[in-house]
């Protein structure tokens, strides 16, 4: 699919953000995945959730139905995750996630990641070739720097032009330096989890 071209990025575009949150590590079950909807990085909107498998191979379907059973997908204009790794190493396939939801994609992430430590870290899994095609998916990494003065992020994209997609993750991130819908699901997905885990 080819990149989409926004005309003009409204401070008030929407963004959908999603994280799963920390969990305690165990290698068996669930964990939940949290979507936020924002309007730009001020206005919030709504919540999605689902579940996808620890170290699976179902994130990518998981979140893209999440997606398109939300009453906001047809005013989400951009899907923002934190990074491409959920559920210890369920990877999202970020460029089969944009073809399915058709929507753009970016990955961000707050420290640049070590490509052949988690390469390393997936051969110890089942089914390598599937996962780490679908890190290979993700692209090339671009480092932003969202907010002035403050370290940067890094990114990958899919469907998206990079100028653009440095636009959106600037204009969104008014409470840190990531996007404001992505901070706001990771502390539901982290106070579902500590929920979870009590219970």
């Amino acid at each position: 699919m080819p990149p989409k071209k926004f005309r003009s990025i409204k401070p008030e575009i929407r963004v959908l953000g999603i994280d799963d949150g920390a969990f305690v590590l165990r290698t068996k079950g669930t964990v939940t995945v949290v979507g936020v909807v924002y309007r730009g990085g001020c206005w919030f909107e709504g919540v999605m959730r689902t579940e996808i498998t620890i170290d699976g191979l179902d994130a990518t379907e998981k979140i893209a139905a999440m997606i398109e059973s939300s009453p906001f997908y047809g005013e989400i204009r951009v899907v923002v995750l934190d990074g491409v790794t959920f559920a210890g190493f369920n990877v999202v396939d970020i460029s089969e996630l944009s073809r399915r939801v058709d929507l753009p994609v970016i990955s961000v992430v707050r420290e640049k990641p070590d490509l052949e430590k988690i390469r390393s870290a997936l051969k110890n899994l089942p089914d390598f070739e599937i996962r780490w095609r679908a890190m290979e998916n993700a692209g090339e990494i671009f480092e932003v720097e969202s907010r002035k003065g403050e370290n940067p992020v890094y990114m990958h994209i899919a469907g998206v032009l990079r100028e653009d997609a440095e636009k959106i993750v600037k204009r969104t991130s008014t409470r840190s330096f990531i996007p404001e819908a992505l901070r706001v699901a990771h502390i539901i997905a982290s106070g579902l989890t500590r929920l979870r885990e009590k219970i």
